[in-house]
C-alpha cells in the first residue's frame, strides 16, 4: 500500500510554494492539527503501538498471524490453484452471462492499483534501509501468506455481495460481516459492519486520497519547481472525478491499463538495471538470505530485519485490511470461490514481485555502505549509512539513478500514477461504505464523490500530518474489525472450496471458448 513514513511527505517544500497570504494562514493549520491530534492521539498509538518490549506493531503481527492461520486452514490454497488462478484471469472460465459488472482481470486491476504504489517504492527502501537486505526474506515470506488471507477475504466478498436490477453490484466486508454473521446465528454482525464502513471512509479520504495527492504535489515539485500544491489538487480532482462518476466499470477500465503499463514501466527499469549488473544478482541474493538470519550487522539483527520486512509486507499488500474484497466483488462470476483464487495473485505482484525487484536494485547499487574490512554494513544511528545519506524514496531514486541517470523522471511519473491509480481505487471502496451506510442511489453517490475530490485538492494543498496519521490508523483498524470477522466466517470458505474442486475434477466447471 501507498503508506510511508511520514517523514517523507514534502511539508516544507509545499509551504514554500504556497502563496504568501496562504502561508500567513499556516498558523491556522498547525492550531488544527494541534487540537485534531490532540483528539485522535489515543488512537492512532493504540493501532500503532509495538509489541512490549519491542518495535513490532501488534497490528502487524495480527496480519501475519491471520495470513499464516489462513494458510494452513486453506492446505496452502496459493500453491495448490496458483495455476487455476492464472486461467482464470486469463477469462478461460468466464461466462458472459454471469452476473457482475467486470471481469476477473479489471477486478484484479482495480485492486492491484490500490496496493501498488508508494509502498513499493519507498516502503521497500525504508525496510531495506533500516534492517539491511534480510528484510526483503521476511517481506517475501509475509507477502506469500497474504495470499491467503486475500483469498480468504474476496470470496465472502462476492459470495455475500448485493446484486441490483440495473446489473450493478455493492460487496465488501460490512456485507459478508453482516450477512455472514446473521446466517451462522452470530450477534454483532450489524455493528461490527457500520464500524468497518467508518474506518473505511476516513481510511479512503486520507491515506488513500490527501496523502497521495500530497506525495504527488511533492514528486513533480521536486522535478519542475515549487508552485502551488492545490493546482496540482485541482488537476488531479477534475481527472479523478472524470473517471469515478462513471463508477466501477469506468474505474475498471481506467486501471486494467494504467495498471499493467505502471507495473512494466517500473519492472522494466529495474529488470534492465539487474540485466547491466547480471554479474552481482547471485551477490544480492546471498546478502538478503544471510541478512534473514544474522542481520549481517544492521541495528536489531535478524529480528530487526524479520521486523521491517514483515512491517512493510503488511503496509504494502493490505492482505486482511478487506479493501481489496470491495473492488473484487464486482466480477462478472457465479462462483465465489473463483475470484478468491484471482485475488490471491495480489500480494504475489505487490510484494513478492515488484518489492523484491526494488530490493535487489537498492542492494546492487551501493548505495549502502559496507564497511570493508568487516563486511558488514556501517550504521548511522539506527539505520544503514548510505552514500549521500538518503532513505525512503530518496534512496530508491539514488539507486536507480546511479544506473539510469534519468530515472527519477521516469519515478516522478510512477509516483503520479501510482497515486492517481490509488486514489480510484479507494474512491470505490470509500463509496461503497458510503452507500452501506446511507444508501444505495445517484444522489448520495455524487455527494461522496464531490467530497472525495474537495479532499483531493485539500491534501496536496495543505500539511495535515495528524490527518493522514489518523486515516493510516483507520486503514488497519479495518483490519481488526476484517480478520475478527474472517476467523468466523472462514469455514463457510472452506466448504466453498471443497464444493468447486469436486466439480472442477468432475469436469462439471468448463473452460469457455472466446
Amino acid at each position: 500500500m501507498k503508506i510511508l513514513n511520514k517523514a517523507l511527505l514534502a511539508a516544507p517544500a509545499i509551504a514554500a510554494a504556497l502563496p504568501a497570504h496562504a502561508q500567513d494562514a499556516m498558523s491556522l493549520d498547525e492550531r488544527v492539527n494541534t487540537i485534531f491530534a490532540e483528539f485522535t492521539g489515543p488512537f492512532v498509538n493504540l493501532i500503532f503501538a509495538p509489541l512490549p518490549g519491542t518495535s513490532f506493531p501488534w497490528i502487524v503481527l495480527w496480519l501475519v498471524v491471520a495470513a499464516s492461520v489462513f494458510t494452513i486452514y486453506f492446505s496452502f490454497v496459493q500453491l495448490r490453484y496458483f495455476s487455476h488462478a492464472v486461467s482464470l484471469v486469463k477469462g478461460d472460465y468466464s461466462d458472459p452471462d454471469d452476473a457482475g459488472e467486470v471481469s476477473h482481470f479489471q477486478a484484479l486491476a482495480t485492486a492491484l492499483s490500490g496496493t501498488v504504489g508508494l509502498g513499493n517504492i519507498a516502503g521497500v527502501a525504508v525496510a531495506v534501509g533500516i534492517g539491511g537486505p534480510g528484510a526483503t526474506f521476511w517481506m517475501i515470506l509475509a507477502g506469500l501468506l497474504g495470499m491467503a488471507s486475500k483469498f480468504t477475504e474476496c470470496t465472502l466478498g462476492v459470495k455475500y455481495r448485493n446484486e441490483y436490477p440495473d446489473g450493478t453490484v455493492s460487496g465488501g466486508p460490512m456485507y459478508y460481516i453482516s450477512k455472514g454473521f446473521k446466517e451462522r446465528g452470530l450477534p454483532g454482525g450489524g455493528a461490527l459492519a457500520i464500524l468497518f464502513s467508518v474506518f473505511c471512509i476516513l481510511g479512503a479520504l486520507g491515506g488513500g486520497n490527501m496523502f497521495q495527492a500530497n506525495q504527488a504535489h511533492a514528486q513533480i515539485a521536486g522535478i519542475v519547481g515549487d508552485y502551488p500544491g492545490w493546482i496540482t489538487g485541482l488537476v488531479f480532482a477534475g481527472v479523478v472525478f472524470a473517471v469515478i462518476v462513471g463508477g466501477i466499470k469506468s474505474i475498471a477500465n481506467v486501471t486494467e491499463k494504467v495498471v499493467p503499463f505502471m507495473g512494466i514501466l517500473y519492472v522494466g527499469a529495474a529488470l534492465v538495471i539487474l540485466l547491466v549488473n547480471y554479474d552481482q544478482i547471485g551477490w544480492a541474493f546471498g546478502q538478503i538470505f544471510a541478512g534473514a538470519f544474522t542481520g549481517l550487522g544492521v541495528a536489531g539483527g535478524f529480528v530487526g530485519a524479520l521486523i521491517q520486512g514483515f512491517k512493510r509486507a503488511a503496509f504494502s499488500n493490505e492482505a486482511g485490511v478487506g479493501s481489496a474484497a470491495i473492488a473484487h466483488s464486482a466480477v462478472r462470476t457465479k462462483e465465489p470461490i473463483t475470484e478468491g483464487f484471482v485475488s490471491l495473485l495480489e500480494p504475489l505482484i505487490d510484494t513478492v514481485v515488484i518489492c523484491t525487484m526494488t530490493a535487489l536494485v537498492i542492494t546492487i547499487s551501493g548505495q549502502l555502505l559496507i564497511d570493508p574490512d568487516t563486511g558488514l554494513y556501517m550504521l548511522d544511528g539506527s539505520a544503514i549509512a548510505t552514500v549521500d545519506g538518503n532513505s525512503g524514496v530518496s534512496l530508491t531514486s539514488a539507486a536507480f539513478g546511479a544506473s539510469i541517470s534519468w530515472f527519477p523522471y521516469v519515478l516522478a511519473i510512477a509516483v503520479v500514477l501510482f497515486a492517481f491509480s490509488t486514489m480510484i481505487s479507494w474512491s470505490y471502496y470509500g463509496l461503497k461504505s458510503w452507500t452501506y451506510l446511507f444508501g444505495e442511489g445517484k444522489t448520495s453517490e455524487l455527494i461522496f464523490k464531490i467530497i472525495f475530490c474537495v479532499f483531493i485538492v485539500i491534501g496536496a494543498a495543505a500539511s495535515l500530518g495528524p490527518v493522514i496519521d489518523f486515516s493510516d490508523a483507520a486503514i488497519f483498524a479495518m483490519a481488526v474489525v476484517n480478520i475478527t470477522a474472517l476467523y468466523f466466517l472462514m469455514s463457510i470458505v472452506r466448504e466453498e472450496l471443497r464444493s468447486y474442486s469436486e466439480r472442477l475434477r468432475s469436469g462439471e466447471i468448463k473452460k469457455f471458448a472466446h
